[in-house]
């Protein structure tokens, strides 16, 4: 393996033109999934609403589905990178994912008030997400130079971020226009995820084949990856510091009952942290780039303890802007930067399964630290279940710092070469 350190000789070359250009494929996929992401928030603004008040469904039951179909999107990534390695099939899976997400707003059209085709829709919005998720990160990763991949990914984030923040916008508009009437938000968010399928199709390259043709037609086996140390390295820091993440609606819930405001402003809150998410995704990639893709993802994590900081203290306007703020630093410092981090240690032809195990394993350790903060907060109470998560994020915090490797760029593989002995990493 490679390890590559600014100023270090077996630094990869610089590819010219790598700092002033985005790869034509990465603006390409970010299109599409702003476009994606605009339908698929279409429906999840209105869902609730939809499901609650017009038919009827209890919260409990709303919220057992979409934990459920959530739950299960993480377990399917495995399966989407798989498919996607053999034989190089990238863009026929994710393109796979795409399509059927789109087919599950047709899906609530059809379901009427039926809670069974209700939920078979939701499940495949779900499965379609889960499938995509790492073929497409993976032809990100497979588009440029290993040194620019963070700014790529946050080109890719900020332009689906502003899907994300259009999405309600739209939503709302529809149902103004047609009088509330939810059928035409669902055929509207079918016809734009159509586009996204369609864009997709014609302006996204397939991925580059790794190496010879017999290693694009044999995709890495996933134990390759789990047996490769610094990238169980990463694997083992993101679970962990993932296992100390609360989940965003613990934090929006927290500022609300500490303002006692309105609970229709709860759907409110989330916009703020992602504006500051669109605002910062693409300059922490290029700073990441620079200085180290490990220690500006140890800075997000650290902006999250600041987030759990600030609502310790007597919450007011201030608080909620802070909040909102490091939480979308958070999500800037982290989300791609993780997948930039990932991706050179990865081979070409196990690049998308590799990614799915470590998407994977950060999403189940997140839904379990949710699910202990849930539980923290049923028996101790809101306060002490708040110092309990700060104080295992803080020592989350410096057990990653210890196991992440001290590299910023690594040269992307496409066989899998002769391994060179990897010294081990000293703290600091």
């Amino acid at each position: 393996m490679y390890l590559a350190a600014n100023g270090r000789p077996d630094a990869p070359p610089r590819t010219p033109g790598a700092r002033r250009r985005v790869p034509a494929a990465v603006l390409a996929l970010g299109t599409v999934s702003l476009v994606t992401d605009v339908s698929s928030e279409m429906v999840t603004a209105v869902l609730p609403l939809y499901l609650v008040l017009g038919l009827g469904l209890s919260p409990l039951q709303f919220g057992f589905l979409d934990g459920m179909f959530n739950g299960a999107t993480a377990l399917v990534r495995l399966l989407g990178g798989r498919l996607a390695d053999r034989g190089g099939r990238h863009k026929r899976v994710a393109g796979a994912g795409y399509l059927l997400s789109a087919l599950s707003r047709l899906g609530l059209l059809l379901a009427g008030g039926a809670t069974a085709g209700i939920a078979a829709a939701l499940a495949a919005d779900r499965l379609g997400k889960g499938i995509r998720t790492a073929p497409r990160d993976a032809m990100i990763s497979l588009s440029g130079p290993p040194e620019s991949l963070g700014r790529s990914f946050g080109v890719h984030r900020a332009m689906d971020t502003t899907g994300a923040l259009l999405g309600p916008l739209v939503a709302f508009a529809v149902l103004w226009a047609t009088a509330d009437a939810y059928d035409a938000v669902f055929v509207v968010s079918f016809c734009t995820g159509l586009l996204g399928v369609l864009l997709l199709a014609v302006y996204v390259p397939a991925a580059p084949r790794a190496g010879t043709p017999a290693a694009a037609r044999r995709p890495a086996p996933t134990r390759t990856a789990l047996r490769d140390p610094v990238f169980r390295r990463i694997l083992y820091a993101a679970a962990l510091l993932g296992a100390t993440t609360i989940g965003d609606a613990f934090l929006y819930l927290l500022l609300l009952r500490g303002l006692d405001l309105s609970p229709a402003l709860f759907t409110l809150l989330p916009l703020g942290a992602a504006a500051v998410y669109l605002l910062l995704a693409v300059p922490v990639g290029r700073i990441a780039d620079r200085t180290g893709r490990p220690a500006a993802f140890l800075l997000g994590h650290l902006a999250l303890l600041g987030a759990y900081g600030l609502l310790l203290a007597p919450v007011g306007l201030p608080t909620v802007v802070g909040v909102l703020a490091l939480l979308g630093i958070f999500y800037a410092a982290t989300d791609g930067v993780l997948m930039a981090l990932a991706a050179p240690v990865l081979p070409a032809h196990g690049r998308a399964g590799g990614l799915a195990v470590l998407q994977t394993g950060q999403a189940l350790a997140r839904l379990l630290g949710a699910a202990g903060f849930g539980a923290a907060w049923t028996f101790w109470g809101q306060r002490p279940a708040l110092w309990a998560a700060a104080l295992a994020l803080a020592g989350a915090l410096a057990a990653a710092r210890r196991i992440l490797p001290a590299w910023t760029t690594a040269p992307a593989r496409t066989t899998a070469p002769a391994r060179v002995p990897v010294p081990p990493v000293e703290p600091s």
